[in-house]
């Protein structure tokens, strides 16, 4: 009897995530970017979803709640029933680095990657009518004016942030870190003239294009191919690369079939024109890793940071209470 029982129970709960798979997606599907509208973030991840629905069979309703390098994004998806509904647009830095820095209200295991669609371009920009005209240059004022530089980033414990930190640490030198609730706003307020430099994703390539700001040095492994004359940190002798994956996830627990359905629609949307140009114009490398391979790279990810972290002796932040 209670065998009969057990069976019958474990049926109603796994019947509701048949007909789940079966039938999904019988509504719109919401995607939350954890970053501000406008950056580079938002940018790809609703120009692969305009993509990408008409292969789905449902739109795709994009919204925005930036903050903490997109922490706060993924706390509140991280929340939601795993149902393939509420899907996370992220980087690899809000599910690897930042739960290691700060207490977030989810870990890396809360979350199935879908698709890694992008590598991510980053590098540091100072106004062009900034005294300096090289990073070392920038190296060196802050060495004699400790404190004095102020770099704005997308949020505290980003990888951005993270090259910033270790160049100091290299240097012996000390510069004020600002966090912003993107990458965008940190850009603006560099325009303005509220800090000194941005370390951030490729949102100011227009603006060094038009000539408005200067590329001090970018943090990849290799040189940008739209400024080659341009180092990279790795080629002025500091043994830091970033590797920053744009990642579409959704909560643990959902379906492998529905996982599966998001992929596919995804997949085939990053074969549309617009969306290779959009690329192009942040020169960010198209990927397009399944999940199972995501899931590895992002687990190696974060054991290759937390040595960072552990190398720096970056303490963990306490919440303020």
């Amino acid at each position: 009897m209670k065998r009969t029982i057990f069976v019958t129970g474990f049926l109603i709960l796994l019947v509701p995530r048949l007909l789940l798979a079966q039938h999904y997606p019988a509504k719109p599907v919401n995607i939350l970017v954890g970053f501000a509208p406008g950056g580079s973030v938002d940018t790809v991840t609703r120009t692969l979803a305009s993509k990408a629905e008409k292969f789905l069979g449902q739109p795709f309703a994009i919204s925005n709640n930036s903050g903490g390098g997109g922490s706060v994004g993924l706390g509140i998806v991280a929340k939601e029933r795993p149902d393939g509904y509420h899907l996370a647009g992220c980087t690899s830095t809000g599910l690897t680095m930042i739960p290691q820095l700060r207490t977030v209200p989810y870990k890396l295991e809360d979350f199935i990657p879908i698709i890694h669609f992008a590598s991510m371009q980053t590098g540091l920009v100072v106004r062009a009518d900034s005294p300096w005209k090289s990073f070392k240059e920038l190296v060196d004022f802050a060495r004699t004016n400790p404190g004095a530089v102020t770099y704005g980033t997308a949020g505290a414990g980003t990888t951005v942030h993270m090259a910033m930190e270790y160049v100091a640490k290299q240097e012996k030198i000390q510069w004020t870190h600002v966090p912003y609730m993107g990458a965008l706003p940190a850009v603006t307020a560099l325009l303005g003239g509220h800090i000194h430099a941005a370390s951030c994703d490729t949102t100011w390539m227009p603006h060094v294009k038009d000539g408005k700001l200067r590329l001090l040095v970018t943090y990849e492994e290799k040189r940008m191919k739209a400024f080659p004359d341009v180092p990279t940190l790795k080629d002025l002798g500091y043994d830091f690369i970033n590797v920053t994956m744009f990642i579409i996830a959704t909560p643990k627990g959902t379906p492998p079939s529905v996982v599966k359905k998001l992929y596919d629609a995804f997949r085939k949307g990053m074969d549309d024109p617009e969306f290779i140009q959009t690329m192009g114009k942040f020169e960010y490398e198209v990927a397009s890793q399944s999940s199972e391979d995501v899931k590895k790279q992002l687990e190696d990810t974060q054991a290759r940071f937390q040595r960072i972290i552990t190398e720096l002796k970056i303490p963990r932040q306490v919440e303020r209470k």
